[in-house]
């Protein structure tokens, strides 16, 4: 299953712009494996002094994005769990300001972020390998919003690559 393959009814506009930073040289599976590394070897090249920097006054660190990274996984592979099991409970949405608050992140080790991201990805390929072709077509709602289970994982992705651009432009 391929990008290509995405309609644009099976996620909300907002999500558009992380669609959009998915490369469609891949499929799903193969670029949840690929990107995850990419961007822990961005990652391991940044210099030291720069995971703490706030490019301005109220905006996150490198830490608290790599956190929020994590969480965001977290939440968008609980949706898709739940939409491949034909679960028709809406979901609601998270407030992401509130999380990185409560995170702590700027207090853990760059090398525990990165540890625990693997981890998480890990689990979420695990979950979309599970899913068979059928399941991956399943929606649900969330966030007021229609989106299937193949949508999140390319969300997954494209708000990955989003932030990686991000650190490219506004961190280095």
């Amino acid at each position: 299953m391929n990008i290509k393959d995405l309609k644009s009814n099976e996620y909300a506009s907002f999500y558009g712009g992380y669609i959009n930073q998915v490369s469609d040289e891949y499929t799903l599976i193969e670029e949840l494996e690929i990107s995850v590394h990419r961007l822990v070897k961005f990652v391991r090249e940044i210099p030291m002094d720069k995971f703490d920097y706030r490019y301005a006054e109220g905006k996150w660190t490198i830490k608290d994005i790599l956190q929020h990274l994590i969480d965001a996984e977290r939440v968008f592979a609980y949706r898709a769990l739940r939409f491949a099991r034909n679960d028709k409970t809406e979901l609601p949405g998270f407030e992401e300001d509130d999380y990185v608050l409560e995170a702590n992140a700027n207090k853990r080790s760059i090398q525990d972020l990165l540890t625990e991201l693997l981890i998480v990805r890990q689990s979420t390929l695990a979950l979309f390998k599970s899913f068979n072709n059928e399941q991956l077509l399943h929606i649900g709602i969330a966030s007021n919003n229609p989106m299937s289970v193949r949508a999140l994982g390319f969300v997954i992705i494209g708000h990955q690559n989003h932030h990686q651009k991000v650190f490219e432009e506004r961190y280095l």
